[in-house]
């Protein structure tokens, strides 16, 4: 098996479970809060959604320092810190004794991150160019799925093994994939002793600013839009359900269906990227995401919101490949760790940002107004992609190629 190939199974596992261990608190938040000692409702609300957001906000803080280090250092040792850093974190919150407890292990989680960072950095550094956008394809789906997928797996070991389960569950999972990253992953790299690049020299150094600031932008409308259903959908689904049985289970499987999808179709187009452009698929994932979440609005049952829910998985799959791809394209390879992480950040501030946008349209317009006002959102991002990005790159054959 190519070294490339090896490094991106053993980083796709990594990479999942790690998207898990961020995400899969979403449904059991409120419970292990309870479990914890506090009794109040409103207090268990606020105090799950501060727990559940302080990970992400602390984690785009850190995860450009983190693909520094990883520029500075190698990116296996960024991997191996950060598996084996959030394997005992994610261990320890098992372990927590009050409401404090937990939120500061959520703190130290989100400082510990840089796992996908590395990853990234590392599939799109050490691939060759003719694979390169199925490897960031296929490593793209790792993080979204596990992300979305997390709250489904979180409510599932909860209901099968007990709330602290869940901890140690996942924090095994990591210990896994530190062990087979220390194994099994080869990186080529030689450290340079370089002056450490102020921001400002850093962005003197990008050839093509217009562009890295464009695909910044729209990965962080890519999750926001992943993301803004989030806190809504358990609403939803009882709205449009006729019993009460099952809500969570629904809810988890209709929210999770985009990051199945995401598996299937990434990889695909993550090729299909190679082969005409990235900018083709971007701007074609962009339009049929944005116009596939309208009509999840006037849907009459669950399953046919779960239905829609995988086919916008499907289309918005062409995105973080092609985005990834593009960075790369046009990021000196030197700075492709910084840049990562700054993307990555994009990503992190577009979940949270997606959870307070889905609700606060909801409280303030209604649910169904969550899915019109992210379908826009996703169409005017397609708008300036087109201007931005289709129409430079269809006139600049070296970025393209």
């Amino acid at each position: 098996m190519p070294i490339w190939k090896r490094n991106l199974i053993v980083c796709w596992f990594g990479m999942f479970v790690s998207g898990v261990g961020m995400s899969m608190l979403a449904p059991v938040l409120p419970l292990y809060i309870h479990h914890l000692g506090v009794t109040n409702t409103a207090s268990i609300a606020q105090l799950s959604g501060f727990a559940f957001g302080i990970t992400y906000i602390i984690s785009a803080i850190f995860s450009p320092i983190w693909g520094l280090a990883a520029d500075k250092f190698g990116r296996k040792p960024m991997l191996l810190r950060a598996s084996l850093g959030m394997a005992i974190v994610i261990g320890c919150m098992g372990f927590a004794t009050n409401v404090y407890m937990l939120i500061g292990l959520r703190l130290l989680q989100g400082v510990i991150t840089g796992y996908a960072t590395a990853c990234t950095t590392l599939i799109a550094t050490q691939t060759d160019k003719e694979h390169t956008g199925y490897a960031l394809g296929t490593i793209s789906t790792a993080s979204i799925a596990g992300s979305l997928l997390g709250p489904s797996i979180g409510g599932f070991i909860e209901e099968g093994f007990g709330l602290q389960n869940v901890f140690f569950i996942t924090g095994g999972l990591l210990l896994i994939a530190f062990l087979t990253t220390a194994l099994f992953v080869k990186e080529s790299f030689t450290r340079e002793d370089k002056k450490l690049l102020s921001l400002k020299e850093l962005w003197r150094l990008l050839p093509e600013k217009s562009l890295t600031i464009t695909m910044f932008i729209t990965f962080f409308v890519l999750t926001v839009a992943l993301y803004s259903i989030e806190p809504v959908i358990t609403v939803y689904i009882t709205q449009l359900s006729h019993n009460s049985s099952h809500i969570a289970l629904i809810a988890g499987l209709t929210f999770s269906a985009s990051g199945l999808a995401n598996i299937v179709a990434a990889p695909r187009l993550g090729k299909l990227s190679d082969r005409i452009g990235v900018h083709k698929v971007m701007l074609f994932s962009l339009v049929a995401a944005g116009i596939i979440f309208i009509p999840q609005a006037f849907v009459g049952n669950p399953w046919q919101l779960m239905g829609l829910r995988f086919v916008l998985g499907l289309t918005a799959a062409g995105l973080t490949p092609s985005v990834n791809v593009l960075i790369k394209k046009i990021t000196p390879a030197s700075l492709t760790g910084r840049v990562f992480g700054f993307a990555m950040s994009a990503g992190y501030l577009g979940v949270f940002g997606g959870a307070v946008l889905g609700g606060q349209v909801a409280a303030w317009l209604g649910v169904q107004y969550v899915f019109l006002i992210t379908g826009v959102l996703l169409l005017l991002n397609a708008i300036w992609v087109y201007y931005k990005v289709y129409r430079k790159l269809n006139n600049n054959e070296k970025l393209v190629m």
